[in-house]
């Protein structure tokens, strides 16, 4: 069931970064989210790769051309960039600034590098969360298992999710993803704190003014 909404409170929104490497399972992890917690947007993200089997432009991403693309970060659009294995990835900006000055809540699902440009720009707005496999193995298990990946594409995706795992105690919050139904309980936990911080409140809330 869909927790309460928080949208009356007056309150700036809550960019929540949800990054992972490669294979840990974020894509499952998100689509439970938004359909757990109440009020939670998510944040359509731009790529120049192709659709991948059961992605849809315009809900998975913005799928668009690399000159579309540049263009974008040149016109200052794009609020993180980032490129790798062969592909652009990119967060419009505007939608983001608008969700945090109505006190609408977004979730974004970005990879390590996107996180840190996000928590620099939006310092007092942005809630880091990490997401890992339970082990190395599992995460070679599940690149397999995904049948998009090459023997050439999986090696480089092991090596850099090894080297992005190092950087977990940077971040806010850690799940560790064993089970998905309790992980998406751990994110809808994380939520509602975050929710619930004294910080987050401008001025006095109405029932209580004098």
């Amino acid at each position: 069931m869909a927790r309460a909404s928080h949208t009356s409170r007056p309150r700036r929104g809550i960019l929540f970064i949800l990054a992972a490497p490669s294979g840990a399972g974020k894509t499952t992890i998100w689509r439970g989210a938004l359909k757990a917690i109440a009020s939670l947007e998510f944040s359509v993200s731009l790529t120049t790769r192709g659709p991948r089997e059961g992605e849809k432009p315009g809900f998975d991403y913005h799928f668009v051309s690399e000159e579309e693309f540049n263009r974008r970060l040149q016109s200052g659009q794009l609020a993180e960039h980032d490129r790798h294995f062969n592909a652009a990835y990119g967060t419009p900006r505007a939608p983001l600034e608008s969700a945090i000055r109505e006190g609408r809540d977004i979730l974004l699902d970005i990879d390590v590098e996107g996180a840190r440009q996000i928590r620099a720009r939006y310092p007092d707005d942005a809630v880091a969360i990490f997401l890992l496999p339970p082990s190395p193995a599992d995460l070679e298990r599940r690149l397999r298992g995904r049948h998009t990946e090459t023997e050439e594409t999986i090696q480089p995706r092991l090596m850099r999710a090894t080297r992005e795992a190092s950087e977990y105690p940077a971040y806010d919050y850690l799940i560790i993803n064993h089970d998905v139904d309790q992980s998406i309980h751990e994110l809808a936990a994380i939520v509602d704190a975050e929710r619930l911080k004294t910080s987050r409140f401008r001025g006095k809330i109405a029932l209580w003014q004098s």
